[in-house]
């Protein structure tokens, strides 16, 4: 259940408890910027001590105030701060922002403390902001509110910024100002011991004045309730979502029992959470800040062919290269656009694009390159770069770019180059809603960005595929073989049993366990077979010698078992060794891996990627959390790297990629409905040609008791 916060942040009363006068205080800037923020509410300052705050009356206790409270914004020291929450409970508050710090981040006792601080908001029915936070600023003009204690109240506009961290909230803050940025909402949230990420964006989702969410995450409390409420977000009220994560998870404490388990590194989960909400994950603070502003101000593009304008040929090269590099097409000019540039531009310009307007070019041709080229309906964006020459008139190309585009319905990224030349040109685009990058890359990577959203938003088959499998078989020999245990580990016999419960294309196969049953292994799996060494002990059983293919007779078979167990017995001599399966050969195709673990914070994930001996040295792997979207499976296939293998290459006919697809989505329901798989590889999954289908070629489960 998600968390009501609207007293948080539309609060009618507020009353800071440990406001002061002192200088320099915390209680004093929190006091003096809901003031200075044009608060729309009345105010009450909370001091033991003093009578009056900044000239304002003061009260000893929440309690002795007259009135109704709605928020409390507490900054007492952190000892105090339950039994200081406790009275707001009792005056009937019903949001605090607890900005103390104090607590679970310096362990020991500030843990016990903020369980404290938890059940008496739990008691009193609290929402609480924080602990050990920088506040919230709400830019609502009915409550314009800064409860908070950053430097300066943010201009208003359609960002809400949420953080965890309270001193990366202020440079942000001091960053946007510089490139006159607004904000409607922004929150640091700091501990998270009541409200939650989850929670803010649930409030947010629905907020009318936020067009654009960015997110500062070191960690997620619930990943499934976040995947949940982002996802509704991305394709419900479609606002585009960035985040910055920063920490490690749990993930790196894993068994290593598998491929999967080795390759899952430490911020998969995050990845695949992103990934499935529709979330884009940045690596900097200036990425999130380019590709916030382009969404804020700029209307989506319809498509990926954009238009290159620029005054000199480097810089269009540049911004040529990365486009191509990021997924965006260089759109292809209609004969009727180029003849009326011809009309505008010189006859040395070049009209194919990128358009180069020439270095002497003035606004005049910018203004009429601009006009014509988003006219054409081949482009569905364009890109103005400027570089400052001596005969450039900067400003005056600055004034034409909102007027060249008004009325236009597609997006426009300026990259004025420079810093001291183009500086007033600069400040008229971003004030009149036109986004500038330092340099022609910083534009294109934003165009791109907004071009995932808009794919994103595209995508069909966001239903969870149900198969009919054999549910109660699987059951029961999961709880037979965890009976007496709390772990197992299953060979290829008794996974390959679960798998093809599930519908996997298991391949035919026998246990030998003695030398005698070689001969009626051989008829009824049929020649020619592989075979394989079956023990807990031997994980990686080609290292082993424990693996011998393309058997193809009675006597070949004989000779193969004896000495698969002869290397095994090398390899490990007290190897608990529970026979050899022979198995039917596989034919020959592409080898892609298949996998599971379980995460210790978010549960099932699955894995995909190329497979094979070499699959821990290529990596080439991608992650999705159980269960999942028909959509997630393929968007996996086509993310690794090696996809194009599959499509058939030097003459190799296309794989089969819908069998694979299948075997994402069976895999997906099969740890989503039986917890107790810890781990699970399918190594290789060989897929045939298209139509032909695919076929487990060896497979391992690691089965552990669900706490």
């Amino acid at each position: 259940m998600t968390k009501n916060i609207d007293a948080v942040m539309n609060p009618k009363s507020i009353a800071v408890i440990g406001a002061s006068n002192q200088p320099g205080s915390v209680g004093l800037a929190v006091f003096q910027n809901i003031i200075a923020g044009g608060y729309q509410g009345i105010l009450y300052p909370v001091n033991l001590k003093a009578s009056s705050i900044q000239s304002i009356k003061a009260y000893p206790s929440v309690l002795d105030i007259p009135d109704e409270v709605d928020l409390a914004v507490i900054i007492v020291p952190a000892k105090i701060v339950p039994a200081v929450l406790d009275e707001c409970g009792a005056k009937g508050v019903r949001g605090a922002i607890v900005i103390t710090a104090g607590f679970k981040e310096i362990g020991g006792e500030g843990v016990e403390l903020e369980k404290k601080l938890k059940a008496v908001a739990d008691k009193h029915n609290i929402s609480v902001i924080g602990p050990n936070c920088l506040g919230v600023i709400n830019n609502d003009s009915n409550t314009r509110m800064n409860a908070s204690f950053a430097t300066k109240m943010p201009t208003p506009g359609n960002i809400a910024f949420i953080s965890q961290s309270g001193a990366l909230c202020t440079s942000v803050l001091d960053y946007a100002e510089g490139r006159n940025i607004g904000f409607s909402k922004f929150i640091s949230f700091g501990n998270k011991a009541d409200i939650s990420e989850v929670d803010l964006l649930h409030y947010l989702k629905d907020d009318p004045d936020t067009d654009v969410i960015l997110m500062y995450l070191e960690d997620i409390s619930d990943g499934r309730k976040f995947l949940e409420t982002a996802r509704e977000i991305a394709w419900q009220t479609k606002k585009p979502m960035l985040a910055l994560k920063s920490g490690r998870s749990a993930a790196g404490a894993r068994a290593a029992a598998s491929h999967t388990g080795s390759l899952a590194g430490s911020d998969t989960a995050y990845d695949a959470i992103f990934q499935q909400a529709g979330i884009q994950r940045v690596e900097a603070i200036d990425e999130l800040i380019d590709y916030a502003i382009a969404f804020a101000k700029q209307p989506l593009p319809k498509g990926n062919k954009i238009a290159i304008i620029t005054n000199a040929g480097g810089p269009g090269i540049m911004a040529t290269d990365a486009a191509i590099h990021h997924g965006l097409e260089i759109s292809e000019l209609s004969d009727a656009t180029k003849s009326k540039l011809r009309e505008y531009l010189p006859p040395t310009a070049s009209l194919n694009n990128p358009v180069d307007v020439i270095g002497d070019a003035k606004h005049d041709r910018y203004e009429a390159a601009i006009r014509h080229i988003l006219a054409d309906d081949n482009v569905d964006g364009a890109i103005v770069l400027l570089t400052p020459q001596a005969m450039t008139d900067i400003l005056e190309t600055a004034e034409i770019v909102p007027a060249a585009t008004k009325n236009i319905a597609k997006p426009v990224l300026c990259s004025f180059m420079g810093i001291v030349d183009v500086s007033e040109g600069i400040d008229y685009l971003e004030k009149h809603g036109i986004p500038n990058y330092s340099f022609p890359e910083e534009a294109v990577r934003a165009m791109a960005s907004m071009v995932k959203f808009i794919k994103n938003q595209q995508y069909a088959g966001r239903e969870v595929v149900k198969f009919k499998v054999n549910h109660d078989a699987t059951r029961k020999l999961i709880e037979s073989k965890l009976a007496d245990k709390d772990e197992v580990y299953l060979g290829e016999k008794e996974a390959n049993e679960i798998l093809n419960n599930y519908g996997f294309p298991v391949l035919k196969n026998f246990l030998i366990t003695k030398p005698e049953e070689v001969a009626k292994a051989g008829e009824q799996v049929g020649f020619p077979v592989a075979m394989k060494i079956m023990s807990p002990d031997i994980i990686h059983k080609f290292d082993a010698g424990g693996v011998m293919l393309n058997i193809k007779s009675a006597d070949e078979a004989r000779a193969a078992y004896d000495r698969i167990l002869d290397n095994a017995k090398k390899y490990k001599a007290d190897a608990n060794i529970q026979g050899v399966l022979m198995e039917q050969m596989a034919q020959k195709g592409i080898e892609v891996i298949l996998g599971s673990f379980k995460d210790p914070k978010f549960g099932p994930m699955c894995m995909f990627g190329l497979g094979g001996t070499f699959v821990e040295v290529m990596k080439d792997v991608t992650f999705r959390l159980a269960p999942m979207w028909k959509v997630s499976a393929e968007i996996m296939v086509k993310s690794i790297k090696t996809y194009k293998l599959l499509t058939g290459v030097r003459g190799n006919p296309p794989s089969d990629i819908d069998s694979i697809i299948d075997c994402i989505l069976r895999l997906s329901q099969l740890v989503t409905e039986n917890p107790e798989i810890a781990e699970l590889d399918i190594n290789p999954l060989i897929v045939y040609a298209e139509g032909k289908g695919c076929s487990v070629a060896d497979s391992r489960i690691l089965l552990k008791k669900s706490k």
